[in-house]
């Protein structure tokens, strides 16, 4: 038998109310998703003006930081030509990204979530994220 810890509701509003506080501080208006250990959907918040197409960019950014338990950025170079991991973004049907916004949610050295943020630069999208798990840190 396995013990697993995950992100729950109430923690995920935490890092829902960080991201968004950075969000807002810095003037771009984000999509956020939180998802629990194995990629799955905990909350999700589309601020007022964040992208429609950002929804799902910011799904699959906490699914691929939560289920490899890797931010997002570590496959951005490592997905180029003729680097390590060529081609992984269309891993998962396509859902495996590898541009800056996803961050693993670690714990005692466990993941137990992820965090995705969508509708800024890369840099923009990571400070978001940051925040977000800052606050759920923050917390414990």
């Amino acid at each position: 038998m396995i013990s697993v810890q995950r992100l729950d509701a109430a923690d995920a509003q935490l890092m829902l109310a960080g991201a968004r506080a950075c969000a807002t501080e810095i003037g771009v208006p984000m999509c956020i998703a939180i998802t629990d250990e194995g990629g799955n959907l905990v909350a999700f918040e589309r601020m007022d003006g964040g992208k429609v197409t950002s929804i799902t960019i910011a799904i699959d950014k906490s699914f691929t930081a939560s289920g490899a338990k890797r931010a997002t950025h570590d496959y951005g170079a490592a997905s180029q030509p003729g680097a390590p991991a060529y081609g992984i973004a269309s891993a998962i049907g396509g859902r495996l990204m590898v541009v800056g916004g996803g961050l693993p949610v670690m714990v005692d050295g466990a993941c137990v979530g992820g965090i995705g943020v969508s509708s800024g630069t890369a840099d923009q999208d990571m400070q978001v994220a940051r925040a977000g798990v800052d606050a759920f840190l923050a917390s414990l």
